[in-house]
């Protein structure tokens, strides 16, 4: 057998100064232009946003995929970032906060900057340049020196007021030896993405449409050099694939697994779908909004986060789906419900409003819409029973964000999570089991613990042994 050679793809990270300098959109319009020059680009997004992967897949015509620093190891990082790579041109990387910013100031520990150092790649950074004149020079210069062991490929100015800004700072940087100013963008002209939350709309419900992409495209080729950026990223080689979603020994049989997929529940990590595939699913979508029944022949379901309180009216109104879900789950089917999934299966959500909806009912639960983040933050979970995802004593990392809350009891259903923030402290119960049914307000990372997604299929392919099929 002869061995592969090492995969060479061109790589770099889009990093900023700090939170809101423009990281995404100078990524979004890199993406667009390059893949309108032929480019084939993969992109990846460094922590454990949904949204941004989002837009990221229609500006680049391929799925992104999350790098994190706390909640996958550094291996699985490289891994995942190799596995997709291999087949791009350039491996484009948006990074998160400032390029520094991570768990805390005394390590670059779950920052952007550790990731390129992880993967190898230079950094291009983005700078909020407003009101800024020669003192950008200052700042940029801290920047790439902070720490010699990374290389900073150049730097791209946003929020320009107009060409005699970018030339006053184009020569307070070129005091700077070795540093490349690739462009600049306007003030003005921007292509905006609305916001909800703590982050942009998502791309099921404001999708970039060709206009949009087309706008973004023409931003970036206006106003900063490709071919000279282009030019100063290195090609990086590394492993081979170690893992595909077909490389595994197949099964006799693979399980039917639905999973919800719509405007409603569009929060899923593609690895998680990568590891249960990997596993012996075939994954069925399927969606909750518009599907009036459950696909059929399914051996279980996988309901993931979105904005169920966004669509609430609809999915109340869905009688017939929620009739399919309570028969399933007393028929003892695999549910693994996150977030949203939990919100859906449970018995009522008050939103925003006051208004009340009457949702699935398999869970005795009763949720209500806050004005205000309730939970926001990294999460180890440490199971205290055997449940879907594995025996008791299993360990996982994932991360919770939403504005919502359980009122009421939670009588009637076992709580098999022991929950840790990321620095550690007294672990609090979450977690909520009935029969065959686990939900949870956190989203786990099945690369934290890929046995997870096994234990998910081996409960699944157990209902398909036994026979049962929804009508």
């Amino acid at each position: 057998m002869t061995n592969k050679p090492a995969p060479k793809v061109r790589g770099l990270v889009v990093a900023g100064t700090h939170s809101g300098v423009g990281k995404t959109t100078v990524t979004l319009g890199l993406l667009a232009a390059w893949r309108r020059r032929g480019v084939v680009v993969q992109p990846f997004k460094v922590g454990p946003d949904f949204i941004d992967p989002g837009h990221h897949a229609q500006a680049a015509g391929r799925p992104s995929h999350n790098l994190d620093g706390w909640m996958l190891p550094r291996e699985e990082n490289r891994r995942i970032f190799w596995r997709y790579a291999a087949t791009a041109d350039l491996a484009l990387v948006e990074g998160v906060m400032g390029l520094f910013d991570g768990f805390g100031g005394s390590s670059e520990a779950g920052s952007t900057a550790q990731m390129a150092k992880w993967l190898g790649l230079p950094v291009l950074l983005v700078v909020d340049v407003r009101a800024m004149a020669r003192s950008a020079a200052a700042l940029v210069k801290g920047f790439a020196t902070f720490d010699p062991d990374l290389t900073l490929a150049g730097v791209v100015l946003n929020r320009l007021s107009g060409p005699s800004h970018l030339g006053h700072l184009q020569e307070a940087l070129a005091v700077l030896p070795g540093l490349r100013c690739f462009g600049g963008l306007p003030r003005e002209g921007t292509v905006a993405i609305p916001e909800r939350h703590l982050g942009l709309v998502t791309a099921e419900d404001h999708p970039l449409d060709t206009d949009s992409l087309t706008a973004l495209a023409d931003l970036v080729e206006t106003h900063i050099n490709l071919d000279d950026l282009w030019q100063s990223i290195p090609q990086v080689s590394g492993p081979p694939p170690l893992m595909s979603a077909s490389s595994a020994a197949a099964p006799v049989r693979p399980v039917r697994l639905g999973v919800a997929r719509d405007q409603a529940f569009c929060f899923y990590y593609p690895e998680n779908l990568a590891w249960l595939q990997y596993f012996g699913a075939d994954l069925v979508e399927f969606s909750p909004l518009a599907d009036n029944r459950l696909p059929p022949g399914l051996h279980g379901l996988y309901l993931g986060g979105g904005y169920p309180e966004l669509y609430a009216e609809r999915l109340a109104a869905n009688t017939g789906l929620k009739d399919d879900l309570q028969q399933a789950a007393r028929s003892g089917l695999p549910i693994y419900a996150e977030c949203g999934g939990l919100m859906y299966l449970s018995e009522e959500l008050q939103d925003i409003s006051g208004k009340h909806h009457a949702l699935v009912g398999v869970l005795p639960l009763r949720i209500r819409m806050l004005p205000r983040l309730k939970s926001l933050g990294y999460r180890e979970v440490r199971l205290a029973a055997d449940t879907l995802l594995g025996p008791v004593g299993t360990t996982l990392r994932g991360h919770e964000f939403h504005y919502s809350e359980i009122v009421g009891t939670t009588s009637g259903l076992t709580t098999v999570y022991q929950v840790a923030p990321r620095r550690g402290g007294e672990r609090r119960s979450e977690g909520y089991a009935w029969k065959n049914v686990l939900a949870s307000y956190l989203h786990l990372h099945f690369g934290s613990n890929p046995q997870a997604a096994r234990a998910f299929i081996q409960a699944c392919r157990a209902f398909q042994e036994n026979g049962w099929i929804l009508p």
